[in-house]
């Protein structure tokens, strides 16, 4: 089993953070291009909430399903693979007050690729380099998501 983990700060509050990812157009605004994720499904965020989409990486197409758990406002929210192109993926979104203006979010994710030829194509599109490119935009997206929103 891998771990990525990726942190950075938000120059908004706890709730504002807490506020932007209860969107349930969030995924389509955190996927950065070349990447494209067509929604089929998601529910609102709550405990046992089901999101289903699927990832384009150009003419390639990842399906996947995610059911969240361990949902609290003020503290994130896991979503956990339960069909897709891992073997396993659990992603913990977490965040903090540094102070009232000021959130820590962390990005942790648990995962593990499929063996041999199967696992080839998801160790290529989630290596390291590019999850932290991801995770990069995802930061770039959120800090401007949750400024725009307390305009």
């Amino acid at each position: 089993m891998e771990l990525f983990e990726y942190r950075f700060r938000v120059h908004a509050s706890l709730e504002a953070v807490s506020f932007f990812h209860q969107s349930t157009h969030v995924l389509k605004r955190l996927t950065p291009p070349p990447l494209f994720v067509q929604i089929h499904c998601v529910e609102p965020l709550a405990e046992g909430s089901r999101s289903e989409f699927t990832l384009w990486f150009g003419p390639l197409p990842l399906r996947w399903t995610a059911i969240h758990s361990a949902v609290d406002p003020k503290l994130g929210f896991t979503d956990t693979q339960t069909r897709g192109p891992m073997k396993s993926w659990q992603h913990r979104h977490e965040w903090h007050a540094v102070d009232p203006h000021t959130t820590m979010v962390t990005e942790r994710i648990q995962y593990e690729h499929h063996a041999g030829v199967r696992g080839l194509l998801t160790r290529l599109l989630f290596a390291r380099p590019l999850l932290k490119f991801m995770f990069a935009y995802r930061r770039w997206v959120i800090r401007r998501g949750v400024k725009d929103s307390q305009e």
